[in-house]
């Protein structure tokens, strides 16, 4: 952040771009790292989803909208879900890639989860209703979240949830006392705080130890929680450990000391009690592109160095002769989490410009303020994270010379900002659009009605065809709730 003792004004390189932003030699040029899979523009400089274009979008759905490509969707799940598999099947048989619905869940993309073969992380009664309504396979779905209510559980636990990842002492009880009283065997699983430093905002790091998630490894926490657990035989299967090390990730060198250490209790566990357990999830949370300065690795890549990561560590622990007892120790079932990674880059939020002004920020120096129809109420990480995106003139070609511009909404806030930095035709006005790429995660969800504002639409693009998945919140909705 631009910082200084005398106030933000006085920051060296203040008013200017970041040092990742470069002079555009092409300010219509589209990034293919920060686009979804079928993103063009058309003769007249359109942009163009699906084989739809974003005039027709917004005159047929209004703005602000987000609108994902379902195709882009789909062949990114099935990438983690195949790329994974190939390196894991020598190690432990195959993975299972679990999406994860607080990015952005409805009943739509819980039908293209179930359909291209994922299983899918839910963290409320709220989600797992979603996921019931689509009517997915109750097996395939993980409960997650550190604080489930007792209804949640039983709501869990009546449809058959694969997985509760208990997250504390009180909800170990909690559970036991669910499963005892439904008749029922509840699988679950530790979540396990590895002390993994991520290289990430703070807000989005959960393996540090101070933080709300799971059982430490320090103190002998988590290995106290397995040995809860195990005290309710008739009431929990212990399926396996859980770890998660942050969100927006851009390497595996957190996750190879994560599993190192999750692997050693892992082994203890099989040492001290003769329990071989099934399954271990490593989480995920990779990162994607929100500029140019963002560079992931694809999930091949991120397969294979995890399944080496898994490979070389088991390995280790059989060679120091730790874990088996009489049995050789097994690798169990591994589970990954993508975060982000699936519905992030596949979705685009379209606004139109309300307003362009010129401010006079200081040293000569001056900022064009492009005002939307939308902002933190539908994207509330740039004001939450610091978080920098980028965006394009969407409804027209423009030969005018590049400038620097900040997109900001409509919202009573001055920290109301959508993209900080980014270059835009000079002559960008009222009545065009533009297109901030990179919204599919979290932006939805974080969703408010800051302002008594609508929440906008999800319209998914397909084979030329585009459809509203999420509708439009009306004036109506919001006094809905509200008792005269």
């Amino acid at each position: 952040m631009r910082a200084h003792e005398a106030g933000a004004l006085h920051a060296e390189g203040y008013g200017g771009p970041p040092h990742w932003l470069p002079w555009p030699s092409d300010v219509m040029e589209l990034l293919p790292q920060l686009w979804p899979l079928t993103v063009r523009r058309d003769g007249s400089g359109r942009l163009e989803v699906g084989g739809v274009d974003v005039v027709t979008i917004a005159r047929e759905y209004g703005t602000a909208a987000y609108v994902v490509d379902e195709e882009d969707f789909r062949a990114r799940a099935r990438a983690f879900r195949d790329d994974f598999a190939a390196p894991f099947e020598a190690v432990c048989g195959g993975v299972d890639v679990y999406y994860a619905g607080k990015a952005f869940l409805c009943t739509a993309v819980a039908g293209w989860v179930a359909e291209e073969g994922l299983s899918l992380d839910v963290c409320s009664g709220g989600e797992l209703a979603v996921a019931e309504r689509a009517g997915f396979p109750a097996e395939r779905i993980g409960m997650h979240g550190n604080n489930k209510s007792v209804a949640e559980i039983q709501q869990a636990l009546e449809y058959g949830v694969g997985r509760i990842v208990v997250d504390s002492v009180e909800e170990i009880e909690r559970v036991a006392a669910v499963a005892t009283e439904l008749g029922v065997r509840a699988p679950v699983m530790i979540r396990v705080t590895v002390g993994v430093e991520a290289h990430t905002h703070e807000f989005i790091a959960t393996a540090h130890e101070d933080q709300k998630f799971g059982f430490s490894l320090a103190g002998g926490k988590a290995a106290d929680a397995v040995e809860r657990v195990l005290a309710h035989p008739h009431a929990l299967d212990l399926r396996g450990l859980h770890s998660h090390i942050g969100s927006q990730i851009f390497d595996t060198s957190g996750f190879e000391v994560s599993a190192r250490r999750l692997i050693g209790l892992h082994a203890q566990v099989a040492e001290r009690h003769g329990l071989q357990m099934p399954e271990m999830d490593l989480g995920g949370g990779f990162g994607i592109a929100y500029t140019s300065e963002h560079t992931p690795l694809s999930p091949k890549e991120l397969g294979e160095q995890m399944g080496e990561v898994v490979r070389r560590e088991f390995t280790a622990v059989a060679r120091a002769g730790v874990g088996g007892g009489e049995a050789e120790l097994q690798v169990p079932r591994i589970s990954i989490e993508p975060g982000r990674a699936i519905v992030g880059p596949s979705t685009f939020t379209l606004y139109e410009v309300g307003t362009v002004k010129d401010v006079e920020i200081g040293h000569g120096a001056k900022r064009a303020y492009v005002s939307v129809d939308g902002g933190m109420s539908d994207n509330v990480r740039t004001a939450l994270y610091d978080a920098d995106y980028s965006c394009t003139l969407a409804s027209r070609r423009s030969e005018a010379a590049p400038r620097l511009a900040r997109v900001v909404g409509r919202h009573c806030e001055s920290g109301d900002i959508i993209v900080m930095d980014e270059y835009l035709p000079d002559d960008i006005s009222a009545g065009d659009l533009i297109a901030v790429p990179g919204t599919g995660a979290y932006c939805r969800s974080l969703s408010s009605q800051y302002n008594h504002t609508p929440r906008p639409p999800v319209v998914a693009v397909r084979d030329g065809a585009a459809r509203v998945i999420v509708r439009r919140e009306t004036i109506d909705d919001l006094l809905a709730l509200d008792v005269p």
